[in-house]
């Protein structure tokens, strides 16, 4: 038969177990993806601080708070904050029992959290569910699209979803950029185009076309976080837009590994292609206060000074270089293609 302990760990997975010298002796595996390493054998009142409805100082004290909900946070992360529900278990020691409360959201998005780290039955689970519904452009940070369920969910996920690569339309990001507006996060735009494609596209046909397109998909998936988001603005040009994500060595390392691989020869519907990529590089840090379509406008600038570079490339906007094409010389415009 199961032990006690083992069902805890199924069934609780934000469990904790203190033994009756005030040591942790068992946690949850949720517990552990909050990056706070071994908590066992450690005292439990040096890691964690309760709150209320007391703050007590001895394994006794605590256990006298049996049966009640407590609120307590991580001495080394105060900004998350936990609720729990104290169980004495007969030989001494406590069982705690927490939970994110109105909090769930932030740990989820901050702790990579998925459904499979709460209880079954826990109502946060259903929080997430409807977060999702409500913040779709979210919905790849969350990895909740398929436990949506019903016909409006499914209406609305379709809405976002460019229907021949599977990545999000430009519906999408607009309310990805409308969030972040309202939002102190910081984050980088990648505005790519393909270089060539329009050639693939005239002279071997719309089904080859189309293929170059779901393997450029493939490729973006291949080398960006899950947090992003992978747009198709339409036709041949994507946008990635990386929430967090702000250093230059990173984005720039991003866009030669996107170009590499996206240059690479294909072997499509039984034909051998070849085309490239450009792109240009935003981020939100560099010129503050900019609303999420300006900082498109200025991913187009670097993208337009990368083609006419020499393709192939990639650029990064600043503020010397305009905030719209209007602002740049047309004489030397790059090639269509």
């Amino acid at each position: 038969m199961i032990s006690a302990l083992e069902l805890l760990t199924i069934l609780r997975p934000l469990h904790i177990c203190i033994g009756k010298t005030g040591h942790i002796c068992q946690v949850g595996a949720s517990i552990v993806k909050l990056g706070v390493g071994d908590l066992c054998r450690r005292r439990f009142l040096e890691v964690f601080e309760v709150l209320r409805p007391a703050r007590p100082e001895t394994i006794s004290e605590l256990r006298a708070l049996a049966g009640q909900v407590i609120k307590l946070q991580l001495r080394s992360l105060s900004d998350i904050s936990f609720r729990g529900l104290l169980v004495e278990d007969g030989d001494g020691g406590i069982i705690l029992d927490l939970s994110f409360g109105i909090a769930v959201v932030d740990a989820v998005q901050r702790f990579g959290l998925t459904a499979q780290d709460f209880a079954a039955g826990d109502l946060a689970v259903e929080l997430l569910f409807l977060q999702e519904a409500k913040s779709s452009a979210m919905a790849a940070s969350f990895s909740l699209n398929s436990r949506l369920n019903g016909a409006r969910l499914v209406a609305e996920t379709k809405a976002l979803t460019d229907g021949l690569t599977g990545l999000h339309n430009r519906r999408a990001l607009d309310g990805a950029l409308s969030r972040l507006d309202q939002s102190d996060t910081k984050y980088a735009v990648l505005h790519m185009d393909l270089d060539r494609f329009k050639t693939v596209n005239d002279t071997m046909g719309h089904a080859v076309g189309d293929a170059v397109l779901k393997r450029v998909a493939a490729i973006l998936r291949s080398h960006t976080r899950q947090d992003d988001l992978l747009v198709r603005t339409g036709g041949d040009e994507f946008v990635v837009l990386c929430p967090g994500l702000t250093d230059a060595e990173r984005l720039q390392d991003l866009s030669l590994l996107l170009i590499q691989d996206v240059s690479a020869p294909m072997s499509l519907e039984g034909l051998d292609v070849q085309i490239g990529a450009s792109i240009g590089i935003a981020v939100s840090s560099t010129a503050p206060r900019m609303a999420g379509a300006e900082l498109i406008d200025c991913a187009d600038v670097a993208l337009y000074l990368a083609k006419r570079s020499g393709r192939g490339q990639f650029a990064v906007w600043s503020p010397a270089k305009g905030r719209r094409l209007t602002d740049l010389d047309p004489s030397s415009a790059p090639a269509s293609g």
